[in-house]
């Protein structure tokens, strides 16, 4: 039996939708984040934002890319996997630069979990859209499967990271806050 490209497409049309929609919001809280950051922290180095705050946004416009390349009206299957595979290949890449980033950084030391969510888990995502684009003239359903599963993985690993980011930075400013240099002290608790 012979699909046309939409025949595959349109069955995911409103995953797209809400994963594509959500993506792009989120892009716009992480920015706010950023502003957090800055207002909370300002010797902070860049470092730290290109290490730690940047992979976000980056994870976050790969879903809205991806949310739209599978929205596309395509004319055929092997233009969808280019896409997919350029898309998995670029993320790739760049998660070797956030690892050198990470480490060369000084402002923070990774822990465990940073380590999973900032370098691990992308690294496991980018790898699925690259190996789904090579599998998409293959088996074009199951590769879709692996799209979608990686789109989510890129969003929950930015809402992971975000949420990250600001319960640090709430603590920190609050230690800040605590701190008998800063001459503030926390309200005493009855």
């Amino acid at each position: 039996m012979h699909h046309n490209v939409a025949d595959y497409l349109n069955a995911w049309e409103n995953f797209y939708i809400i994963v594509g929609s959500s993506a792009g919001a989120l892009t716009g809280l992480q920015f706010v984040v950023i502003v957090l950051i800055a207002e909370v922290r300002p010797r902070s180095s860049g470092g730290e934002i290109s290490a730690f705050g940047t992979p976000t946004v980056v994870h976050f416009c790969a879903v809205l890319l991806l949310g739209a390349i599978l929205s596309a009206p395509w004319g055929a299957l092997s233009n969808v996997a280019l896409a997919l595979g350029v898309c998995g290949l670029a993320g790739l890449s760049y998660c070797g630069i956030v690892v050198k980033r990470a480490r060369v950084q000084k402002g923070y030391v990774p822990t465990t979990e940073d380590w999973v969510f900032h370098a691990a888990l992308p690294l496991l995502s980018y790898a699925g859209l690259l190996i789904a684009a090579i599998a998409f003239q293959l088996s074009p359903q199951s590769a879709l499967f692996v799209v979608a599963a990686a789109a989510l993985m890129l969003l929950f690993i930015g809402i992971h990271n975000a949420w990250d980011t600001v319960t640090y930075i709430a603590v920190r400013g609050w230690e800040q806050m605590a701190a008998p240099s800063s001459g503030g002290s926390p309200p005493e608790e009855d």
